[in-house]
């Protein structure tokens, strides 16, 4: 089994076997096919994703600024865990680590400067707009 995910080129991922007793008997090596094969199986049919390193930012932004930024986060697969609407609107958001800087700037170049993206620490508890 371990053989199996090593060699499958997916990361971060673990395989769990249940034996029972009774049925047929296959031997070790058997049981080491069967095991493998299942794993294999298991792999060829779960759909993966790459693993993009994420920066946590809040981005404060006005109101007139909100479609634009909004459009820029789709365009640049920024992920938004909570807003808020208040005086202004303010994202909790995950950045791809590698487009951090130009982000940041984008989002002073759509806002004129009034707009802000600062670092946090990863968002613990509920997101910004549950009660």
């Amino acid at each position: 089994m371990l053989k199996v995910l090593l060699h499958s080129g997916i990361g971060e991922i673990v395989a769990v076997c249940a034996r029972y007793y009774g049925g047929v008997k296959l031997g070790t090596g058997g049981l080491s096919r069967a095991y493998a094969s299942g794993v294999k199986f298991a792999l060829e049919s779960m759909a993966t994703e790459p693993k993009i390193d994420r920066t946590f930012a809040v981005v404060i932004v006005g109101y007139r600024s909100v479609g634009a930024i909004q459009h820029l986060m789709n365009e640049m697969d920024i992920t938004v865990s909570g807003e808020n609407y208040g005086g202004s609107v303010r994202y909790e958001c995950g950045i791809p680590t590698a487009s951090f800087g130009r982000f940041s700037s984008a989002v002073a170049d759509v806002t004129h400067g009034e707009g802000s993206v600062a670092r946090i620490q990863h968002p613990v508890g509920p997101p910004l707009d549950s009660p």
